[in-house]
């Protein structure tokens, strides 16, 4: 299948209200223009400097969302044009981008990443975490940062209700942090190419699909 084939098949099968972030990470500038000219808006990359790079090289008018995990000296790199960073994953990377988009003159759209499988391996807040953390109140001083929703990575398992059961629990999160953080806490980024069908099922409103897109991982040649 051609990735304007795969674009155009997801257009016309998600649900409305369900958003694409095409994982275009690893892949060249030329794949992504090609999804594109078929339509698509709003890609998902994973490390700064590519984003940057295909920020610069492609047109304006593309969403560029951050997914992966970012470091803290690598915020100011993004900072002027991202338009949703997905992986805020504590307190310290919370201040960085609050302080980096008020130095540019931005609120930038954040998900909080929650935790939720049984990896040891995955990012983000323990929920517990999370929950002493928006408690303490410490969100409502960052006029930088617009709180949109959560974010998470399923369990890595072929049990499909081992994963159905992160989604659930990542929904029941969205609803009662959207009690405290307002109307606007509406988005659920969960959900990838081998799952993002069990995710909407439970409830996700933001899907990031990549290999079943673009194929494999294109990395190339070192000279």
């Amino acid at each position: 299948m051609s990735v304007t084939t795969e674009i155009k098949r997801l257009h016309h099968e998600l649900p409305e209200g369900v958003t694409l972030v095409a994982v275009s990470k690893t892949h060249p500038a030329e794949a992504i223009a090609e999804a594109y000219q078929a339509g698509q808006r709003i890609f998902g990359e994973s490390r700064p400097q590519e984003l940057r790079a295909k920020w610069e090289c492609l047109p304006q008018d593309i969403e560029w969302h951050m997914i992966g995990h970012l470091q803290t000296n690598k915020v100011r790199m993004i900072a002027p044009f991202v338009a949703l960073i997905h992986s805020a994953d504590s307190a310290r990377l919370l201040r960085v981008i609050d302080s980096e988009a008020r130095r540019v003159e931005r609120v930038i759209d954040v998900l909080l990443e929650v935790h939720i499988s049984a990896e040891e391996s995955k990012e983000g807040w323990p929920p517990t975490e999370l929950d002493r953390w928006i408690a303490s109140g410490e969100w409502r001083e960052m006029s930088g940062v617009r709180f949109r929703g959560l974010m998470c990575v399923a369990t890595n398992t072929d049990d499909v209700e081992v994963v159905r059961t992160d989604f659930r629990a990542m929904k029941q999160l969205l609803d009662r942090y959207r009690t405290v953080f307002g109307p606007e806490f509406d988005t659920l980024s969960m959900g990838m190419s081998d799952d993002y069908t069990d995710a909407i099922a439970c409830g996700s409103t933001m899907v990031r699909i990549g290999s079943t897109i673009f194929g494999h991982r294109y990395y190339p040649p070192k000279e």
